[in-house]
């Protein structure tokens, strides 16, 4: 059997430095916004180069309500993000108040049509929420320019984006502001859940950091209504060990998806495509296939895991039929979702178990 995903081998790749960073909070007898989570926001906020500001929150969800709110959303403002993304992108527009508006993607990597979110821009639209999708980065220079033109605010999301680059520089360093989660799977996952805000903005850095703990401006005196949405010690122990790790993993995931890339070309699926201008962490690796359906059978007779992401787009999922989209609103996005299987890659997956899925993949007849 070839799983999906597997956790475990990377934790105990570093049983030992994560044993002892958790015992260390314990030792400390300090659990929220303490020196881990100070400590690991220096660093990853140096991480993305100097003048960065990273504020630890609870989520990547919450990362992006917060940052929305820190650079000035307010319920009755439209936001902008992609149709073909996960649920939670929209869940955070959601909670800032702020109305979600959708864009339609690009065929050859599944991010942000710029096009698409021209014509989506109204007099009420104030900011953008580009998706950097299975760690691939969107085209920032068109969606920069076009929040110039319309003076919008940009968040990017870079739940899946950690160490991913465009134009050899990070993701989360384009924008106003930048969201990231840290939820288990992610390639720099905590054990638990987890967020961080990214921002070169003071301002906006200390705006989360009060709406992340009450609108607190000093302990109980609160200057502004705000919410509970901390990173936990732990959690930030755990994430200042794996960080020392992180580029080294997402070399690994690279080349596991070039051996994909060689084994598959000329093969029965499409192959997730790289803009020459990106460097994708490959956080997934995610073909795309006419019979999707038929093909995720047969690689599960064959003892091979794999996942859908999406199966289904924003404007068509029950809970936000309220947003006026039909379908056909969004082809690119919906037909995305008919056809994407997202194969096993992680850093641990042997080169061996890559050989297998590929073969069982080629093997595929309909």
């Amino acid at each position: 059997m070839i799983p999906f995903a597997e956790l475990k081998p990377q934790y105990l790749s570093i049983k030992g430095a994560i044993d002892a960073a958790i015992a260390e909070v314990f030792d400390a007898g300090w659990f929220i916004l303490g020196k881990q989570c100070a400590a690991f926001e220096e660093e990853f906020a140096a991480y993305h180069s100097t003048g960065n500001i990273a504020v630890g929150c609870a989520s990547g969800t919450d990362a992006i309500h917060l940052a929305l709110r820190a650079v000035g959303i307010k319920p009755g403002d439209e936001v902008i993000t992609a149709a073909n993304t996960c649920v939670p992108t929209v869940c955070g527009i959601a909670a800032s108040g702020a109305a979600i508006v959708l864009a339609d993607v690009n065929n050859d990597t599944l991010t942000m049509c710029p096009r698409s979110l021209r014509s989506a821009i109204t007099s009420r639209t104030r900011a953008i929420v580009p998706v950097h999708l299975y760690g691939h980065p969107c085209d920032m220079d068109a969606i920069l320019t076009i929040a110039q033109e319309h003076d919008l605010k940009i968040v990017e999301d870079c739940a899946q984006a950690h160490g991913a680059s465009y134009k050899g520089k990070k993701c989360g360093t384009f924008g106003d502001a930048a969201a990231f989660s840290f939820y288990p799977s992610k390639n720099l996952g905590a054990y638990g859940d987890g967020g961080a805000v990214l921002t070169r903005d003071p301002a906006i850095a200390e705006g989360v950091r009060a709406l992340r703990n009450y609108g607190e401006e000093s302990r109980y005196r609160s200057v502004t209504e705000g919410f509970n949405s901390r990173l936990d010690e732990i959690q930030a122990a755990i994430l200042r060990v794996k960080l020392r790790h992180l580029d080294a993993w997402n070399t690994a995931r690279r080349e596991r998806a070039a051996r994909y890339h060689d084994l598959l070309s000329g093969g029965p699926v499409a192959l997730p495509q790289e803009s020459a201008l990106a460097t994708s962490n490959y956080h997934l690796y995610v073909i795309r296939s006419k019979q999707r359906d038929c093909l995720r059978e047969h690689l599960s007779h064959n003892g091979i895991g794999t996942q859908i992401h999406y199966p289904t787009p924003i404007h068509l999922q029950p809970a936000y039929t309220n947003l006026g989209y039909v379908a056909g609103s969004f082809p690119i996005s919906e037909r995305a979702c008919n056809e994407v299987l997202s194969l096993p890659l992680y850093p641990e997956l042997s080169m061996a178990d890559v050989n297998t899925v590929a073969d069982a993949v080629c093997s595929h007849h309909v």
